[in-house]
């Protein structure tokens, strides 16, 4: 079969001929109809995640939409390494995966799996969302929070608040569900009062971005010995774009209702991941979630890996 493989973590995948996967008890072989890249796929392939394979070479992706030897199309994740969904075949425990409505088109369902997991894993797997509660987005312009805004608008929340670097992307996200944006590009303290206004009503905080933002949000959060106490926020840190460490102060903990946590793999079971994409798929058949797809040959694979960042989610297509 064909397949993207990775042979060298300096060097994107190449378009090669590899032995197809055989199925284990347990398992199946699926035809990959689609296979998205995401920023977890490009770090798994770069050797900088926690979680990458370390045994070269071997096929990226993480998830995608594929049909069984009976024909039923599914989504699944977590190939058995070293086969990934970015080739012609992959082999997924059964229980991996997720029957897809026909009315789901194969690149949209899986270019929604890894945002999925982000939005609907973050709230209902970690933070325990509850209709009506407020939820504060930092990191909101890209595809993950954009996602994020519209499915705490259809989870019900009270408020929704979206930070972002562009000035020109936050103010289109009002479409999606956001009643405020703060930019970040301005000074700190102006940041910090903009935040502190902000928390008064969230209960949630999804963070995106980790790094200085993140740093004075949980600084807006800091109390000063309130006998009745802080109130409860749940700040949920799902990625890390604008750097992997903060400083972080233990009185800022001590003093606030901050809940800190994270989000991805390992923090959530695959059972939990089961439940939060499945809840996201069945919505899917019944609301339409916004989402830029660029459809490219999985063929195209070295020279799409390079492409600039556009703000459309690249799902290859064996």
């Amino acid at each position: 079969m064909r397949a993207a493989l990775v042979e060298d973590f300096r060097f994107p995948p190449r378009y090669r001929e590899t032995s197809p996967p055989v199925a284990n008890d347990g398992e199946i072989v699926l035809q990959v109809r689609a296979a998205a890249l995401t920023n977890l796929v490009r770090s798994q392939a770069n050797g900088s995640h926690y979680s990458s394979v370390t045994k070269l070479p071997f096929t990226p992706g993480n998830d995608g939409v594929g049909v069984d030897a009976d024909g039923g199309r599914v989504y699944f994740f977590s190939g058995r390494p070293p086969f990934g969904s970015m080739a012609e075949l992959s082999v997924v425990s059964r229980s991996m995966t997720i029957p897809l409505a026909p009315d789901i088109d194969d690149a949209v369902a899986a270019a929604l799996g890894n945002p999925g997991l982000a939005t609907w894993g973050a709230l209902l797997g970690r933070a325990n969302f509850q209709p009506g509660e407020g939820v504060l987005i930092n990191g909101a312009t890209g595809i993950a929070g954009k996602q994020a805004i519209q499915v705490a608008k259809y989870l019900g929340a009270s408020r929704i608040i979206a930070t972002g670097r562009d000035e020109q992307a936050l103010a289109q996200l009002g479409v999606l569900g956001a009643n405020e944006t703060i930019l970040l590009h301005q000074p700190d303290e102006n940041l910090l009062r903009s935040f502190r206004s902000a928390l008064a009503g969230v209960q949630v905080v999804l963070d995106y971005l980790w790094g200085p933002s993140a740093e004075l949000i949980l600084k807006a959060a800091a109390g000063h010995g309130s006998p009745q106490g802080e109130p409860r926020i749940r700040f949920v840190q799902i990625g890390s774009i604008s750097g992997n460490a903060i400083t972080l102060p233990a009185q800022l903990l001590r003093s606030s209702g901050v809940e800190l946590v994270g989000s991805g793999l390992g923090s959530l079971s695959a059972q939990q991941i089961l439940q939060s994409l499945t809840k996201m798929f069945a919505a899917v058949s019944r609301v339409h979630f916004a989402i830029d797809i660029h459809p490219v040959p999985l063929a195209k694979v070295e020279e799409a890996w390079t492409w600039k960042d556009d703000g459309r989610r690249i799902v290859f297509i064996p």
